[in-house]
């Protein structure tokens, strides 16, 4: 199966994401859940921190930050399309506008078309519910996005490789139906944390297996979920994030300030860095940094 290409465009920037290409990585830390100071600027409309994370994150390497806002107190609707102009106006890489709330989605897609007519952001996410399929792939097709399909539908998130296997093909055949290029769908099989069940990484991992051979989309993850509750949750997170690349994740949501030299380590091992010119870029700069 020939390897997809899912172009995203920032107000400066460009990014493909593909099998054939170096790891993605798309930086996790706009999101106010667990981080009591960013929950509390959100709650005042303080939007200051935002921009300082979205600065931090593309410094630490990511590629495309993803921006949620989705606290208690917190107005999505208003604040979310805030999020998203503070952060394009800061950098330049692509966003991944994430809500749950269709709502506040198509406001943040249309400050995003305002701010970058000729950009192309991620939107996080639909899944296989039937209310969320109807409500959400109509915007994604209105906005030209891509977007994450998330395994898990109205029976919540299925304890087998086989049925989320099955979610994802639902929400890839719904958004073809609808003209949405294949390319387009990201799919994120979910993890779990393996200190509730220790088969949470195994089935992460083989389902993220059995959606690339049966439907060749490109792959997201949230990483750390897998080691939520356990010690020396970066040594789990490393480990798994370099397992689930290998299995066909090809931009994992993480934070890149911790994470990046295990994924670039992983593109190393997978041929994907000639000469090791990256990795050892990187090193460098780390270096120097200290």
């Amino acid at each position: 199966m020939p390897s997809l290409k899912t172009v995203l465009k920032g107000k400066g920037k460009e990014v493909i994401i593909s099998r054939d290409l170096p790891t993605v990585i798309i930086g996790e830390r706009i999101n106010p859940t667990g981080k009591k100071k960013l929950a509390a600027a959100l709650e005042a409309g303080d939007l200051e921190l935002v921009r300082k994370e979205a600065l931090a994150q593309v410094e630490a390497g990511a590629d495309v930050l993803d921006v949620n806002v989705g606290a208690a107190g917190v107005d999505e609707v208003d604040m979310l399309p805030k999020a998203v102009k503070v952060v394009l106006e800061t950098v330049d890489v692509p966003v991944c506008i994430d809500s749950a709330n269709p709502d506040a989605l198509a406001a943040a897609l249309a400050v995003h078309r305002e701010l970058v007519p000729d950009g192309k952001p991620l939107i996080n996410s639909v899944n296989g519910e039937e209310k969320s399929l109807k409500r959400v792939l109509p915007l994604v097709k209105e906005y030209g996005a891509a977007v994450i399909g998330l395994c898990m539908d109205e029976e919540g998130i299925p304890p087998t490789p086989e049925r989320r296997l099955e979610v994802a093909k639902k929400i890839v055949e719904m958004a073809e139906a609808m003209k949405i290029p294949r390319e387009d769908v990201i799919i994120d099989c979910l993890a779990l944390t393996m200190g509730a069940d220790s088969k949470a990484g195994w089935v992460a991992l083989e389902a993220i297996r059995m959606v690339r051979a049966e439907l060749g989309v490109n792959m997201t993850l949230g990483v750390s979920n897998i080691s939520f509750g356990l010690p020396e949750r970066e040594v789990i997170n490393g480990v798994f994030v370099a397992m689930a690349i290998a299995a066909g994740v090809t931009c994992p949501i993480v934070d890149a300030a911790k994470l990046r030299s295990y994924i670039l380590a992983a593109d190393l091992a997978l041929g994907r860095d000639e000469y090791a010119m990256r990795y050892i870029q990187a090193f460098r700069k780390r270096r120097k940094g200290r």
